[in-house]
């Protein structure tokens, strides 16, 4: 589909990438440097940043591929994920800055640890594991991206694609670390926004417009109301919006809010990130729905190349190549973090704390980039099979820290009654609840991430009546963060 200009145009844009992490890999001194950027991110890097390694390549393959092949009724997984934006912002991000500067934590994990003083070290070691167990997944699904993207773009192979795309990833995250990931989403979430807008508004009239998607939604019977089809319809809308819990437990997202240079300058990056989402939400989905008699007859995974295909219909060859590089874009901005927080799990929650707890800070920053490369190599092994959808993937995954993670990161920064014993048995109640639920099948009726908040919320909740948090300094720690909290709300208010 595209030949010389694309191909020019993406090895300037990798070499971009490699050279950003070249320029980091001089200024990453400890591990606090490469974890967090040494808590210096400002408003824009922080909020676009946030943003681009939320989407994903999901935003601009999975969600109009889902749009392409459900219809309207998809509109309710992008109000799910706006809410739920807006939500992480308004009320968690401000307290877990103050939160997590006070403890000293540098990742969830720790801050879990440090909040309800858990002698055990169990509350640490298990959110590790499972982001590790999750991250890989999700991981994967970037990379399963990354070789749709080339395969359809180049003819290439789908494994050697797959290969290309991972070997770039893991060559700035290795060197630059939190920063060189951070200013590389910043440029990938700007490029990703002129896509997601330039891209539709090309295609509308080459589509034939709204009439046109309306008589091919018909033809080919996909719902055209906001009402999903079936006997519960009211679950299936439910299971959609369902998507909007998984912010609060996201922890390539909340490490954004924790790098923030003052939490004074969190309510302005809010107001960047929710443009930002509205703004692509609402092209990913008129992209789907302008493919639909753009490209009819698509399945088995091709629904989710549906954009791809939307710029090479619309655009030449040298613009094609930028706009399409901006998908490449939306993969590189979620796999970079992610492989930079497990590597933290791996460097901070297992390495020091359990097998050199007297690291120096090179040592902690070698087995930092070391980390990079073994989680790198476990997810590209379950990228190699191209049966994988990039939505099926990423749905597991973020349902896994929306369960696992989500009300336990709210009642740390809500709750003073909460313990180290209630914030464990929540921990273990969302992920099994979770898994089991998947295993058998019955996310097909019900998204998992419900079932897995509600039974970790109710762990939570049953441990807090019968043995709620008495310890005066975590009480006192926990007032002192809520006033400084309301302060800085009420001082940018006013």
């Amino acid at each position: 589909m595209f030949k010389l200009p694309a191909i020019i145009t993406f090895a300037v844009y990798l070499l971009f990438l490699v050279g950003v992490g070249v320029y980091f890999y001089r200024r990453t001194a400890g591990i606090e440097d490469y974890l967090l950027g040494g808590r210096k991110l400002g408003k824009w890097v922080t909020a676009i940043s946030a943003q681009a390694s939320d989407m994903s390549g999901w935003l601009l393959m999975g969600l109009p591929g889902a749009v392409y092949l459900g219809g309207i009724p998809a509109v309710w997984i992008a109000l799910g994920l706006f809410i739920g934006t807006w939500l992480n912002w308004r009320f968690v991000s401000v307290r877990l800055r103050i939160y997590t500067g006070k403890t000293g934590a540098l990742t969830l994990p720790s801050f879990f640890e440090t909040r309800f003083r858990d002698p055990t070290g169990l509350l640490r070691t298990v959110s590790a594991i499972i982001i590790l167990l999750f991250f890989t997944i999700y991981t994967s699904s970037g990379l399963v991206a990354s070789g749709r993207l080339f395969e359809a773009m180049f003819g290439i192979e789908y494994h050697a694609a797959v290969l290309i795309g991972a070997s770039v990833i893991v060559a700035y995250t290795f060197l630059g670390g939190f920063l060189a990931v951070s200013w590389t989403d910043l440029f990938q979430g700007t490029l990703m926004f002129i896509a997601i807008v330039a891209v539709p508004a090309a295609a509308y009239h080459s589509s034939g417009g709204s009439g046109a998607v309306a008589t091919a939604m018909a033809e080919r019977g996909i719902p055209a109301g906001l009402i999903p089809p079936g006997p519960l319809p009211l679950l299936a809308v439910a299971s959609a919006m369902a998507w909007g819990l998984g912010y609060f437990g996201q922890p390539h997202i909340l490490a954004r809010f924790m790098g923030i240079r003052s939490a004074r300058e969190l309510p302005r990056a809010m107001a960047i990130a929710l443009v930002w989402v509205a703004v692509s939400l609402t092209g990913a989905v008129i992209a789907g729905l302008l493919a639909i008699p753009s490209f009819p007859g698509l399945a088995g995974g091709e629904q989710e190349k549906v954009f791809i295909y939307l710029i090479g219909r619309n655009f030449g060859p040298w613009l094609g190549g930028i706009m399409l590089a901006a998908i490449l874009s939306a993969i590189m901005s979620t796999i970079d973090s992610q492989l930079l927080v497990s590597s933290s799990a791996l460097t901070e929650d297992f390495y020091k704390k359990v097998i050199k707890k007297n690291a120096a800070e090179r040592e902690l920053v070698l087995m930092g980039r070391i980390c990079v490369l073994i989680i790198s190599a476990v997810a590209l092994i379950m990228a190699m099979n191209p049966e994988n959808t990039v939505l099926g993937l990423v749905a597991y995954a973020w349902a896994g820290f929306g369960a696992a993670f989500g009300p336990l990161v709210l009642f740390s920064l809500f709750s003073k009654r909460t313990s180290w014993r209630a914030a464990l048995a929540g921990l273990v109640a969302g992920t099994v609840t979770l898994i089991l639920w998947k295993q058998l099948g019955l996310g097909e009726r019900l998204y998992e991430i419900v079932p897995g908040f509600l039974a970790n919320t109710a762990a939570i909740l049953a441990v807090n009546y019968a043995k709620p948090q008495k310890t005066r300094i975590i009480m006192e720690e926990f007032r002192s963060v809520k006033d400084e909290a309301g302060e800085r709300y009420k001082t940018e208010r006013e």
